[in-house]
């Protein structure tokens, strides 16, 4: 096996079991178009590159924070491994987001209908010690809710939240 195709020899590492085929050919060819000089690395430059013509401006500062977050080796530079290390790393905080947000909606979702209602929604807020009206409820749901059925689904809730 040539050096090249060693450096994308996935089965040896400990991330594996979490990605699809799919997936890592996917990752690689993101890899691939963030290694602009093709030396199966990405270093400062290439990363601050690729990240401007994405639309970012990161400081040089912010780039050293990204690079040494995956630099396992600590060599100043992402290799595909310490890469695919840093892309199960941030998916497993989306994961471990996700569940918080799912029980964050069966908190507020009272019933287990899978909507939370204004009345639910003034309840947890009066448990956590602020009184709301109806009105003030209902605002809150129109907020998030897009098919304006006076109701947050989950999907709708998840867009609220993400929206920030």
């Amino acid at each position: 096996m040539d050096a090249e195709n060693d450096a994308y020899n996935v089965d040896k590492f400990p991330w594996r079991s979490k990605f699809t085929d799919d997936q890592i050919a996917e990752f690689k060819e993101a890899f691939m178009e963030f290694d602009q000089d093709a030396g199966g690395t990405i270093d400062l430059d290439e990363l601050g590159s690729l990240l401007r013509n994405l639309g970012q401006n990161p400081s040089e500062e912010e780039l050293e924070e990204i690079v040494a977050e995956a630099d396992e080796d600590g060599n100043g530079e992402i290799d595909f491994a310490e890469f695919m290390g840093m892309m199960a790393r941030k998916i497993a905080e989306v994961e471990q987001n996700e569940e918080r947000i799912q029980e964050a909606f069966k908190v507020l979702d009272k019933d287990m209908d899978g909507f939370i209602s204004p009345d639910e929604l003034r309840q947890v807020m009066y448990m956590l010690g602020e009184k709301m009206t109806d009105e003030e409820a209902a605002e809150m749901i129109k907020v998030g809710d897009k098919d304006e059925d006076g109701f947050l689904s989950y999907i709708e809730f998840l867009n609220l939240i993400r929206a920030g």
